[in-house]
């Protein structure tokens, strides 16, 4: 059974950083993408980035561009979005998932996607 678990939110002033972390387990298949997404209360859930196991490429939404950079070690398993000069609109629940045998796509479709950590909080607030 795959098991994904991400980690790292906290509270943060506006202009501050965190790293969230995801661990992703229970699967044999070498390509795989690990996507990053949020959802603020009342909003709909949001595509944050990508990265593709194999080739490392990175797909960003427009608003984190810049500020937020997705990376990874492939052979733990284990994937990181690192944010900076956080803004009180990233404040969200963060979730990391998994789309086994596909590569990112530019639009980060969360229906792309087959399994996903349960969140982590991010709060950005002053």
């Amino acid at each position: 059974q795959v098991h994904v678990v991400e980690s790292g939110g906290g509270l943060v002033e506006p202009g501050g950083s965190l790293r969230l972390s995801c661990a992703a387990s229970g699967f044999s298949l070498n390509y795989f993408a690990i996507g990053w997404f949020r959802q603020a209360p009342g909003k709909e859930r949001e595509g944050v980035s990508c990265i593709t196991s194999t080739e490392g490429v990175t797909n960003y939404a427009d608003s984190v561009k810049g500020r937020f950079t997705t990376s990874g070690d492939n052979a733990k398993n284990v994937f990181y979005l690192q944010m900076n000069n956080l803004k009180p609109e990233d404040a969200a629940v963060y979730y990391c998932a998994v789309a086994i045998g596909r590569p990112c796509r530019v639009g980060i479709s969360e229906r792309t996607f087959d399994y996903w950590g349960q969140g982590t909080q991010v709060t950005v607030s002053s």
